[in-house]
C-alpha cells in the first residue's frame, strides 16, 4: 500500500458527517455552464443531455467540490458518425497546478469503435494516458462509468469492471491528487483537429446535432461546505478500497484485449526512461 497522510485519513474516517448521493434529481447536483440551451435537464431531473452543432457544444459541472469519492454516472454516447467529437467526463480542480481525473470518449466513423481515453493529472502534470476500445456499443444503451478516488489509488471502471488503476506512488516522488478538491465537469465539443485518427477525419456537420445523454448519478464522497469537509459516515469502505483478486483478473483481461495505448510502455515517447510510477510494483 502506498503512503499517505495518516492525519488526512483519520480526519476523513472519524470527523465527518454524511455525504451520500443516490440516483436522484440531476437539478440538485449539476449546473448547466455553457451551450446556450444545448444542454438540458429533462424528465423531472432524471436525464441530462448535451448537444453539439456547428456553432457550439455544451457542458455542465457539479454544484459541489469533492475531495475523494466513489462516483458513478451512466452515459449513452453520440451514435452514428461521431467522428471529430469528444465527450469529456472528468474531475478537476482549478489553477496551473490543478489535479484532474479524466474519461474522454473520442468519436469515430459509423461502425468504427469509440476510443476511451483516460488520464490523471497531479499538480499540473498529466501525460499519463491509457486508451481503450470498449467491449460493447456505448451508443446503443446507457453504461456506467465510475471513478473511485481515495488516498491510496484511483480506479477507473466501466460497468463495475476495473480498466485502470493509478496508485499513490508518493513514496517514490510521484505526486498524487489528495489535497485539491475537484468538481465533476462534462462537455460535448468539436475536436476534429485531433480526436479521430489524429485529425485526419473531420466532423460531418450534416449529422448534427450530436447528442450524449446522462442519468443515474450516484456518489459516495467527501465534500466541502463553508470550508469544512464532510464524508459519508454510512459507508466508509471506499476510502480504503482496493482491487481484490477477482477485480485484478478482470482488469488484466480488459488491458490484454482492449487497451490500445499505455504511456507506461511508450519507450519512444520517454527515451530517457519511463515515468517512475511505471515500475512494475506500481503499474496497472
Amino acid at each position: 500500500m502506498s503512503s499517505f497522510s495518516p492525519l488526512i485519513l483519520i480526519s476523513l474516517l472519524l470527523c465527518f458527517t454524511s455525504s451520500v448521493v443516490s440516483a436522484s434529481n440531476l437539478y440538485n447536483h449539476f449546473d448547466i455552464t455553457w451551450g446556450d440551451g444545448r444542454a438540458k435537464i429533462l424528465n423531472n431531473g432524471e436525464l441530462l443531455t448535451l448537444s453539439l452543432d456547428k456553432s457550439s457544444g455544451s457542458g455542465f459541472q457539479s454544484k459541489t467540490e469533492y475531495l475523494f469519492g466513489n462516483i458513478d454516472m451512466q452515459l449513452k454516447l453520440v451514435p452514428g458518425n461521431s467522428a471529430g467529437t469528444v465527450t469529456a467526463y472528468y474531475l478537476s480542480s482549478q489553477g496551473p497546478t490543478h489535479d484532474e481525473i479524466d474519461f474522454e470518449f473520442l468519436g469515430n466513423l459509423s461502425g468504427d469503435p469509440y476510443i476511451l481515453h483516460t488520464n490523471v493529472f497531479s499538480q499540473g502534470k498529466g501525460n499519463r494516458e491509457q486508451q481503450f476500445h470498449l467491449w460493447f456499443d456505448p451508443t446503443a444503451d446507457f453504461h456506467t462509468y465510475s471513478i473511485l478516488w481515495n488516498p491510496q489509488r484511483i480506479i477507473f471502471s466501466v460497468d463495475s469492471i476495473p480498466i485502470r488503476e493509478f496508485k499513490n506512488s508518493e513514496s517514490i516522488g510521484v505526486p498524487f491528487p489528495k489535497n485539491q478538491p475537484m468538481r465533476i465537469y462534462s462537455s460535448l465539443w468539436n475536436a476534429d483537429d485531433w480526436a479521430t485518427r489524429g485529425g485526419l477525419v473531420k466532423t460531418d456537420w450534416s449529422h448534427a446535432p450530436f447528442t450524449a445523454s446522462y442519468r443515474n448519478f450516484n456518489a459516495n464522497t467527501c465534500t466541502r461546505s463553508s470550508g469544512i469537509y464532510s464524508c459519508s459516515s454510512k459507508n466508509k469502505g471506499w476510502l480504503s478500497q482496493q482491487l481484490d483478486s477477482t477485480s485484478q483478473r478482470r482488469m488484466r483481461w480488459v488491458q490484454k484485449h482492449y487497451m490500445i495505448y499505455n504511456y507506461c510502455t511508450d519507450i519512444k515517447r520517454f527515451p530517457n526512461g519511463l515515468p517512475a510510477e511505471c515500475t512494475k510494483p506500481n503499474l496497472s
